[in-house]
């Protein structure tokens, strides 16, 4: 099959995941993005990876720190997500209005999430357009058992 035929934006609006935003910085700089491209890969070690856009603040804050949060999203959460995947504008202060604590890592994390991550990165590949990040799993908060935000042929979705 040559690459014109391959529709893999197709086939990927096919895959249901689950909708995290992706922070990293500092108190002083700090930036997030909304991913799904987003898996855990090892329980022991405790590793996750994440694909970012070469172009992205946030990618040159994880490369610049080497560290990032991933805040997972529940249920009625769309406007955050809408909001950190650059919806408002790519000029807008995507924390603006929004409770942002540290955690142990002084990765900013978001109060509104349903759970977060604070990884250390361990290896990254670079490809042409995106670089792949596994993050060791340093920190894992859960709040409360909520639903979570779902993301399927572009757009939003409640289970059951």
């Amino acid at each position: 099959m040559e690459l014109e035929e391959i529709d893999l934006k197709g086939f990927m609006r096919r895959w249901v995941s689950g909708v995290a935003i992706l922070t990293s910085g500092s108190r002083d700089v700090r930036h997030g993005m909304t991913v799904n491209s987003l898996s855990s890969i090892s329980v022991l070690p405790p590793l996750v990876m994440v694909s970012l856009n070469n172009s992205t603040r946030s990618k040159h804050l994880v490369d610049a720190s080497g560290y990032f949060a991933i805040n997972l999203l529940s249920e009625g959460q769309q406007e955050l997500s809408d909001r950190f995947a650059g919806r408002a504008g790519e000029s807008e202060d995507r924390f603006h209005g929004l409770e942002v604590f540290f955690g142990a890592y002084e990765i900013p994390l978001l109060a509104a999430a349903a759970a977060w991550l604070e990884c250390k990165v361990v290896h990254t590949y670079a490809m042409p357009e995106t670089t792949l990040y596994v993050g060791e799993v340093l920190s894992a908060t859960k709040v409360e058992n909520q639903p979570p935000l779902v993301y399927f042929n572009r757009g939003y979705h409640r289970i059951g």
